[in-house]
């Protein structure tokens, strides 16, 4: 692990791990005793299935009571942590929560909320579902839900959307605190189908060059692309940059449906293959719909698994620019089969191969997931996210582009253009607030104190022009981190004020519209984007 004085220099960085859990343990002080006849003749049998046969005996002679259930799941997540990091068992409780944001739609009640001081407040409704339909409003608390207090009581993300999701045309009652208004408001919700995107915004931050966030690979993923590629074309779209940076992936085919859009008919995208799987090509269909126009795609080591195989088609074709950090280095595919309980197993059957031929999983010790993620950390404290040399590739991986350029496989997509962590230690003030979420947190207070002055601007563009981080509200921000035991630092202060000052007024900003209001402020100091702005003008 890094050193934490070490990380005070560095801008922040968010990881998002999803640690695959289950490692089955075993230290076992035998005794030896008589075993029942007739699990022993199916030891003895060419039937004998181990786990099922050793579960029996437990629950027959364990001297206490047990789960069979539980047992059952631990052998299986044993199991399957002796095979890869991504191979996973899903209990049926947990399906929908793992499945849903893959399938571009739910069944709920239409809210996006965050839990602040044990609250849960409702940040935006989606427009044309159940509680915009009903009048609930963004910065409504919620209090009740059928009657059960949620407010103060210490719930999670997990319970509440437990509470809130159910089948479409069940119903739910909800009972929500509105600032000015004495009482609780009840509401009577009918759940629907609840629409999730994978395009968070698609707009030409300046003429001629359109910006396109992709935050995961769905069902809809190809369709919400399109769509968007159409309207950025129709605005005058010559050039695009694509960014994949955090998007760790979803499915196989959404990655190759969304490459074919900028590669022509032919061009190879992907293949896999698996000592149970024979090899299966994808290769570009007519149907791209921006193949000629300059490209570049953001990735960094948040960018996994389906954002590798688009970022890894591109570059080996020669297409696209790749610039930002070295991704996460996912490179296996795995099937998913539904159990009759409702649970399921996703199993890993396949690699993937990008264009060149490369594999680009990083390498992993089989029983060890946690190392596995961990490895992300490692490149912090080895130095690579300062500094490019430190990053070094086995020369029996080297590939070679149509074009002449260089790739690597074995762990991860290493970017044409690479950009460090910027390290000085003006920015340990900055790390400091960013590392407790305050800015996050003053953000959502001011917006939930100043609404009804927020939604007076007639539009995000009135909002845009109109209004700023004036230096009450600044000095407000301040005070809340000498609050939370942050010691204001002049010189951290005014180096970072600016920065602080966008991205306070980009989270406002989403608060009120959403991911349409937060880019197009975030960007404006977002160097990673400034440098690929300065890139589309060197390709010819």
């Amino acid at each position: 692990m890094y050193n934490n004085r070490k990380l005070a220099v560095y801008l922040p960085i968010a990881f998002a791990l999803v640690l695959i859990a289950g490692f089955f343990l075993g230290a076992t002080l035998v005794r030896v005793s008589s075993v029942n006849e007739t699990l022993l003749q199916g030891f003895k049998s060419q039937k004998y299935d181990p786990v099922s046969d050793v579960i029996a005996y437990i629950k027959q002679d364990y001297v206490d009571s047990v789960d069979v259930d539980k047992l059952s799941r631990s052998a299986i997540e044993g199991i399957l942590a002796d095979l890869d990091p991504h191979s996973q068992f899903i209990s049926a409780e947990e399906f929908n929560e793992v499945n849903d944001p893959l399938l571009g739609n739910f069944d709920g009640i239409g809210v996006q909320f965050r839990i602040e001081s044990d609250t849960v407040y409702i940040i935006n409704t989606i427009p044309g579902g159940p509680s915009a339909k009903a009048g609930i409003l963004a910065g409504d608390r919620i209090i009740k839900v059928e009657k059960k207090l949620i407010a103060g009581v210490k719930v999670t993300n997990n319970d509440v959307m437990k509470l809130l999701k159910g089948e479409r045309g069940t119903k739910v009652n909800i009972s929500v605190l509105r600032r000015g208004v004495a009482g609780l408001l009840k509401f009577e919700l009918t759940r629907d189908v609840i629409p999730t995107y994978s395009v968070d915004i698609a707009f030409l931050p300046e003429p001629g060059t359109g910006y396109l966030k992709l935050s995961k690979f769905s069902a809809t993923t190809a369709e919400e692309l399109s769509q968007a590629l159409i309207t950025l074309k129709s605005k005058g779209m010559k050039s695009l940059i694509l960014d994949l940076r955090g998007n760790s992936g979803g499915y196989l085919q959404a990655a190759i449906s969304v490459a074919d859009e900028f590669l022509p008919a032919g061009k190879l995208i992907v293949y896999t293959e698996g000592i149970n799987r024979p090899r299966q090509i994808a290769n570009a269909t007519e149907k791209g719909l921006f193949e000629k126009g300059k490209l570049i795609v953001l990735i960094d080591e948040g960018s996994a698994s389906s954002s590798e195989i688009v970022a890894g088609a591109l570059q080996d074709n020669d297409r696209a620019t790749i610039v930002g950090r070295r991704s996460f280095g996912k490179g296996l595919v795995q099937e998913q089969l539904s159990l009759p309980d409702g649970s399921a197993l996703r199993l890993t059957v396949a690699r993937y191969y990008t264009p060149t031929g490369r594999s680009i999983q990083k390498p992993y010790t089989k029983g060890h997931a946690e190392e596995y993620m961990d490895e992300l950390y490692e490149r912090m404290a080895h130095g690579e996210m300062e500094s490019q040399d430190s990053i070094k590739f086995n020369d029996s991986l080297k590939y070679t582009t149509p074009g002449g350029r260089t790739v690597y496989g074995g762990g991860g997509i290493m970017p044409d253009v690479y950009l460090p962590v910027e390290k000085n230690e003006k920015y340990a003030y900055y790390n400091a607030i960013m590392n407790k979420g305050l800015i996050y947190q003053y953000a959502f207070d001011y917006t939930d104190k100043n609404r009804k002055t927020l939604n007076a601007y007639k539009s995000f563009e009135d909002f845009d022009r109109l209004f700023t981080i004036t230096p009450a509200i600044f000095q407000g921000f301040i005070d809340l981190g000498t609050k939370n035991g942050i010691k204001p630092d002049p010189a951290g202060i005014a180096f970072s004020k600016a920065e602080i000052s966008n991205l306070m007024k980009a989270l406002i900003a989403r608060n009120i519209y959403d991911e349409k209001g937060f880019y197009p402020i975030f960007l404006k100091s977002d160097k990673t984007f400034a440098k690929a702005v300065d890139e589309l003008k060197t390709i010819k």
